[in-house]
This record gives C-alpha cells, structure tokens and sequence, in this order.
C-alpha cells in the first residue's frame, strides 16, 4: 500500500491541566482527514524523548510548544508532504532522521508523536478500518484490556502531603468491559463517600483522582479496600485488586535513601515495606516502586516480589526498546508501562511492546498526566492485546473519553476476549 500526505499542520491547544500541547491535522491523497491530541507528562523519567518546550517566560510561564508547532508546519510537513511513502514505519523513520538526534531533541517528540498517531489513524481510516483493527500487531492477539482506575492521587499529581503518586483499582474480576468500568464507577463514588464522612477533601488531582490531605500510603490502602467493600465487591484478584504507583524517582533524595512522609528508607528498607504491603492488602502490580537510577535495588526487588507480583518499569524504561531489552537482560522488573509520548512515534512503541512480549513481560498502555480527549491509547491497547490500560479516574472528560472508547470498541466487536494476559 503506497500513500501520500497532502496537508499536515499543528496548533497550540491546552491539556487537561491547562498546559500547551499540539493538535495534529494530516491529510491524504484520497480525501481523508484526521486529527490527533498529543499527551505530555508531569512525572517523568529523564531518558524519555524530548517534550519540546519554547522556554519564554512571556508565554505560559516558558512552557509554550510553538516552536514544536512550527516543526510540524514547516519542517516535518516539507519532508512528508507529497511523498510516496509505503508504510507508518517509513514514515515514523524518515522523521527520526529528519531530526538527527537520538532523543527527538531538535525537532520534539511532541511534534513527531503527533504526526505519526494523525498517520496512522488517517491510514486506518482510508482502509476502511477502525484503528484498533488496523495497527500491525506481534503476536498477541487483540483484547479488551482490564483498565486500571486512578482513584486516589498524591507526588507530582496532587498538592497533598503524600509523596505516592497513583492508587488504582484494577477489576481483574469482572467478566466484561462495561461491567469492569461500572466496577471502577462504583468504587470510585464509594471512596468519594468514605472520604467526605471522615472529613476529608474530594478534590480532584491531575488524573481525576481523589487528593486528601492524607499522607501515609497504608491508610489509604486501608480506605480503598474498604470502598471496595462498600460498593459490594470483593478485595483481590477475582474482585477488584489495587495496583501502585509510587513514582519513587520522585521522592528518592540525592544520597540514595528514599522519603515518605518524612521518614528516610533505604532501598532495602523501601523493599520491605512493599513486601507487607503486599500481604496485607491486595496489591497485584506497582510500578516504579523504586527510582530509575536505582538499578542494584530494582534487581533485589524483582528478586524479592517478582514471582508474587507484577513490578512495572516506567521512569526507568521509558517505553525505549534499547533500555527495556537491557533491563530485561539484567532481570528488573516483569513489565512494562507503554506511553506514546516517552519514545515519540507509534512504530517505537510497538516495537517496545514486541520486546516485552518476546520476553514475557506484561504491559500495560498508559496515558499522561496532560491529557486530551484523543482516545488513540485505547485502541492501541485493544490492537497490541496488552491486556492492560490506565487512563486515569473514571471521571473527567479526557479520561472517561478512553473507557467510554473502549465501551464501544466492545459493543461492537463481541468476540473480543476480556481481561489480562
């Protein structure tokens, strides 16, 4: 299949967090048009490709993407537009070389991100099929995903005094899509219930969890297995389990220890309070739970949890084939979170998938803190047959945006197994 682009162009538009971002317009030879929404991160691993940033303090205090906007309306459009190009791949490559770094610094991962998400629906689109049917697969077949709910935030996400980031609720149990959302629904309004009666804010952080004036995570493990129980479901694996994200980088100090609420713990330390968290609640996956540099400790981790649970590399592994074929080579971690936006391109990122599928590595398809109503990850996840996904709380309309897509995706495609790999 030969194809051409014949328009391509960006805009500075806002995130969910009142951030810039790019919208991406492509066209092809044939008619069809399509746009694409561009994530961007807060917590982020210092490996992932380059967020593109103007760096003028007039401009929405220096964090403006024109300069990546322009990329797009003059030097990716010049080098794609009008080209016989054969496949997303040679698409997705020719930008990489356009732009000659090895972090997609010159030109912006934000830019070449967009570019080739717009590509590859426009592609799906002209050939008649829906996106989640048309992205290359690699061996797993396609599958509903089991979606991960963020319902409480603290880190990055949140003005709290807790320093982990994500609690989800994960329906491992649920027998369907619609049913695994209405469980994530339910026990999100019964967490909101359980937190106003103890007094406690219901504001909303950046991914549309809760953020209390809690600290201690183990309280808050405490009050999200009690919502379970209060919207009449059942703690753990056959019910609806808790997956973590701590985001340890974050809170990891400049001599190696680790701070949680105020308390100064080694990796060892770190360790085993995972490990008693792990037996006294029903924890089934926690990703960077320990920092990206921490290389000896995520191996000791692995070692300790690894065949009880699942530990993802996000920070660390930054959805890059090199470094996840690496780290899978040294045994840290037994998954990985796939986001768009920390490689760049949609062939990347597959090929980071592919990897961890060869290895046996779970993965699980995540979006950003900025986020737009683009429901591009829910597709990807069904095509890739992942298993997995976390987009965020189910409330606010950039997050409900994906489970609402893959609701649909579901309705229409009832033969689609459920659940994770």
């Amino acid at each position: 299949m030969s194809f051409t682009i014949t328009h391509l162009s960006a805009l500075e538009i806002l995130d969910s967090r009142s951030r810039p971002t790019l919208q991406v317009t492509l066209g092809l030879a044939g008619g069809v048009t399509v746009s694409a929404g561009v994530p961007s991160g807060a917590s982020t691993g210092t490996r992932e490709a380059v967020e593109l940033r103007d760096g003028d303090p007039a401009r929405f205090s220096g964090g403006g993407v024109a300069t990546a906007v322009n990329n797009v309306n003059t030097e990716i459009a010049d080098h794609l537009v009008g080209r016989n190009l054969t496949t997303l791949a040679e698409a997705d490559e020719a930008m990489q070389g356009l732009d000659g770094t090895p972090n997609k610094a010159r030109l912006g991962a934000n830019a070449i991100v967009g570019v080739s998400m717009a590509l590859a629906r426009a592609l799906a689109t002209a050939d008649g099929k829906p996106l989640h049917a048309w992205l290359p697969g690699f061996g797993q077949a396609p599958r509903l995903p089991v979606p991960c709910f963020n319902v409480l935030n603290g880190g990055a996400h949140a003005p709290n005094p807790l320093d982990f980031q994500e609690f989800m609720v994960c329906p491992l149990g649920a027998p369907s899509m619609a049913e695994a959302v209405r469980s994530g629904a339910e026990v999100y309004a019964a967490l909101k219930k359980r937190l106003a009666a103890g007094g406690h804010s219901t504001g909303l952080g950046d991914e549309g969890g809760f953020a209390p004036n809690l600290a201690e995570p183990e309280e808050v493990l405490a009050m999200i297995v009690a919502a379970i129980t209060d919207a009449g479901y059942t703690p753990g694996t056959t019910g609806v389990a808790i997956a973590l994200d701590p985001a340890a980088s974050e809170f990891r100090q400049g001599d190696g220890s680790y701070r949680v609420n105020g308390q100064s713990l080694s990796s060892d330390d770190m360790i085993e309070r995972y490990a008693a968290m792990v037996d006294a609640y029903p924890i089934w996956s926690i990703e960077d739970g320990l920092g990206e540099d921490d290389h000896d400790g995520w191996q000791r981790l692995t070692t300790r949890l690894g065949e009880r649970i699942q530990l993802m590399g996000d920070d660390n592994f930054c959805t890059n084939p090199a470094i996840i074929s690496e780290a899978i080579s040294d045994g840290i971690a037994n998954s990985a979170l796939i986001k768009l936006n920390q490689i760049g391109s949609v062939t990347e990122t597959l090929e980071a998938m592919a990897i961890c599928h060869r290895a046996g590595y779970t993965q699980m398809v995540s979006h950003r803190s900025g986020e737009t109503p683009d429901t591009f990850i829910a597709d990807l996840a069904v095509a890739t047959g992942c298993g997995q996904i976390k987009t965020g709380a189910p409330a606010r309309g950039e997050r409900v945006a994906k489970y609402n897509r893959l609701i649909e995706i579901a309705a229409s495609n009832p033969a689609l197994p459920f659940g994770r790999v």
